[in-house]
């Protein structure tokens, strides 16, 4: 699914495209499995004639503040994605929607037309995404529920090391907890975990404090770099092994092999 740095794109994108401009026009997907909590015609009511003042993100979550509440909520599950007419906005590796598709796309669940004639939309074809109109979504679930963002709030050495130090689960299931660190994926933790050489299913309690220096380390660069480029994965570094993780076959990063676990701990 979308991690971090898609999310962070997507979020740049309409920070640098569409602050200050009104919505003229919204068209919401009568889909009750993404559309959360809000029927389409109150959806549709709630933003035009609003202004666009910021996009905001925590973790895997994006909202758009308007000039007044509620808010425009996006978690984007397995597939969601913010298209840009005419913006080249980066998309998650796995996301259905191609450039050259109808638009807009048959499967766009938030659609809006902004009064210089921008459009944008937020599609998804697998339907695990959620979007809901909050008055505060901080203070709600999901984002209510989440730990501290990989990007933007960063622990310590000796806050990672303590927190490690309580969880006697595997060190991967624990970086997918959202509730502990938001904003890491499947993508991120094989990538960081690769990196600093341990094992995924390692527990977080017996981890050394100078290995979690380590994987502290790689989760700032990994994440800071990914967003640095966009997410654009054509530019990640040869030697990641994100390059290397999507086909599910055995195989060499760097002479050393690759090789496929229990889908719930990937590579």
């Amino acid at each position: 699914m979308p991690e971090l740095p898609e999310v962070e794109a997507a979020r740049r994108a309409i920070e640098d495209n569409c602050i200050g401009k009104k919505i003229v026009k919204a068209i919401i997907a009568d889909d009750s499995k993404v559309i959360d909590g809000v029927s389409p015609v109150d959806f549709k009511a709630s933003l035009e004639g609003k202004t666009i003042v910021a996009a905001n993100r925590k973790g895997k979550n994006m909202w758009i503040e308007l000039d007044s509440p509620p808010f425009p909520t996006f978690q984007f599950g397995m597939a969601g994605a913010i298209y840009i007419k005419g913006v080249a906005v980066t998309k998650y590796k796995r996301s259905a929607v191609k450039d050259d598709d109808e638009w807009p796309s048959k499967y766009s669940k938030v659609f809006l037309e902004l009064n210089d004639g921008l459009e944008l939309s937020f599609t998804d074809k697998r339907r695990f995404a959620r979007v809901r109109s909050l008055e505060d979504p901080v203070s709600v679930p999901p984002i209510s529920e989440l730990g501290p963002d990989a990007l933007l709030e960063p622990m310590t050495v000796d806050e990672f090391y303590k927190a490690l130090s309580k969880k006697k689960i595997g060190i991967k299931a624990l970086l997918l907890d959202q509730s502990f660190i938001s904003g890491i994926g499947n993508w991120i933790a094989d990538e960081v975990l690769y990196q600093a050489r341990i094992h995924p299913m390692q527990s977080a309690s017996s981890i050394s404090k100078e290995d979690c220096a380590t994987l502290l380390k790689c989760i700032n660069e990994v994440t800071e770099f990914a967003v640095e480029v966009d997410a654009d994965c054509s530019r990640f570094p040869s030697e990641w092994l994100f390059h290397y993780r999507w086909g599910k076959k055995p195989g060499k990063v760097n002479g050393e092999i690759v090789f496929h676990m229990h889908p719930h701990f990937d590579t």
